[in-house]
C-alpha cells in the first residue's frame, strides 16, 4: 500500500471515529440530563454497532468529565437559546472556529462537542428532529478542516486518554474560550 493508500484510510479511519465518539458523546449527554429522552446512534444518523467500542466508549467518558464545568456555563446557554432557525449553522460554525481561533486542546475540542450537544438537545426537546443530522454534519465539517491533523498527532483519540490528568485546566480554559467567542460574536453583529 502506497503513502497515499495509507495516508487516506488513516484519514476515513480518523472521521469514522469522530463520529462514532460525537454520537457517543451526545447520547451520554442525554442520559445524564434527561434520563426520560431516549436518543439512539441511529436517530444520529450512525449504525446500531458502533457504540460497542469499549476504546470509545473510555474517551468519552473523560470527554464527559471535561464537559461537566462546561455544562454549568450560562453564556453557553445564553447562546443556544437565542440561536435558531436558518441562523444557528451561521452561529455554531462562527462560534466553533473561534474557539479553536487560537490554539486546540482537549478542554477546547470538549467545548465544541458540548457547544452541538446544546444544539441536538434543543431540537430533540422543541421537536426539530430533522435538524439534528445537519448539527452533525457542522461538528464533522469543523473536525475535517481544524482538527484533523491535530488529533492525528495526539494519537487520536485515545490522547484525551493520556492528557485527562490536565482536564480542569483544559476546562477553564474551554470556558474562557467559549465566553471570548461569543462576546466577539455578538460584537462584530
Amino acid at each position: 500500500m502506497g503513502q497515499s493508500e495509507e495516508d487516506h484510510r488513516l484519514f476515513i479511519m480518523t472521521l469514522m471515529a469522530n463520529r462514532c465518539t460525537f454520537h457517543r458523546y451526545v447520547i451520554e449527554r442525554i442520559n445524564l440530563q434527561d434520563p426520560g429522552l431516549y436518543v439512539s446512534s441511529e436517530d444520529l444518523g450512525g449504525s446500531p454497532n458502533e457504540q460497542e467500542d469499549p476504546q470509545i466508549k473510555e474517551v468519552v467518558e473523560q470527554l464527559l468529565k471535561i464537559a461537566d464545568d462546561i455544562n454549568r456555563n450560562a453564556v453557553l446557554q445564553q447562546l443556544i437559546n437565542q440561536a435558531s432557525g436558518s441562523g444557528a449553522q451561521d452561529i455554531f460554525m462562527e462560534v466553533a472556529r473561534s474557539i479553536f481561533a487560537d490554539g486546540i486542546n482537549w478542554g477546547r475540542v470538549v467545548a465544541l462537542f458540548h457547544l452541538a450537544y446544546k444544539f441536538i438537545y434543543k431540537a430533540l426537546t422543541t421537536n426539530h428532529l430533522e435538524t439534528i443530522r445537519m448539527i452533525i454534519s457542522w461538528v464533522l465539517q469543523v473536525i475535517k478542516e481544524v482538527l484533523y491533523p491535530w488529533l492525528v498527532q495526539q494519537g487520536g483519540w485515545v490522547g484525551v486518554i493520556q492528557r485527562f490528568s490536565r482536564w480542569r485546566t483544559l476546562t477553564v480554559a474551554a470556558s474562557i474560550v467559549l465566553l471570548a467567542a461569543f462576546v466577539y460574536y455578538r460584537k462584530t453583529r
